[in-house]
């Protein structure tokens, strides 16, 4: 786990910015898309843990999330727990109750605020603007299966196994994703290839961090959790969608 945490209060993100939902999202992605660094050019501990990802098929955990902005001097903390299926479905939880649960249909993304009885739908397909489309391309990407459909996507800009434990930290290869998130760090555990941590640094100084325990791998998720049903009272919205 990370440090000291200052402050616990469960956080939502607000209602009308999409791009600050999306990038907390992308934390999730993580989960996920770090995989795409290509193997060869990793110490052998990291290849071993990369890997060992192509056996994991679902894989749930408990988290604590840290934002941290310019404008607060006291980091925002919330608890929660994720669940992911292969290839690329999962659903997040953030505050306990949740405050905010993301979850990845099929084709669309959909971000439900339970308090406010809202729901955003972004969609994963069809044309975006750049900077949408590899923000979401992100979250597309699933534990990995083959390299072939992922490699390229980052640069390693350092990498470093101190005992049992690993760090990289990534720059997206894509310029219009880069000026979004310029920084991206992984922390493993090389031993037993569980993932320890992630965090975005974004472009803005502000950084996110998830710091994951009590993993479960391989365990059986009700395929209900990635299909939630809407209630008919929530107001269901599409921020992405052109007027």
């Amino acid at each position: 786990m990370a440090g000291k945490i200052t402050r616990t209060k469960p956080f939502s993100l607000p209602r009308s910015n999409v791009k600050r939902t999306l990038t907390s999202l992308l934390s999730l992605s993580l989960l996920t898309a770090f995989s795409s660094v290509q193997a060869a050019e990793l110490a052998p501990a990291m290849a071993s843990w990369l890997a060992a990802q192509t056996n994991i098929h679902s894989w749930s955990a408990d988290f604590i999330q840290t934002r941290r902005l310019k404008s607060l001097t006291q980091p925002l903390t919330a608890t929660g727990h994720v669940w992911f299926a292969a290839p690329n479905r999962f659903r997040w939880e953030l505050g306990r109750p949740a405050q905010t649960i993301a979850v990845r249909e099929a084709r669309e993304l959909l971000i439900i605020y339970p308090l406010l009885k809202r729901v955003e739908r972004l969609p994963l397909t069809g044309e975006m603007p750049g900077p949408w489309r590899d923000a979401l391309a992100l979250l597309e990407a699933g534990f990995p299966r083959s390299r072939v459909d992922l490699e390229g996507r980052y640069e390693i800009l350092s990498q470093t196994v101190t005992n049992e434990m690993g760090q990289l930290v990534l720059q997206p290869k894509s310029a219009s994703a880069r000026r979004m998130i310029p920084r991206i760090e992984i922390d493993v555990n090389t031993k037993d290839h569980s993932l320890r941590g992630t965090e975005i640094q974004f472009a803005d100084g502000s950084s996110l961090r998830n710091d994951f325990e009590r993993a479960q791998f391989n365990p059986t998720i009700d395929n209900q959790l990635f299909a939630p049903t809407i209630p008919p009272d929530y107001k269901i919205v599409e921020p992405l969608k052109k007027s």
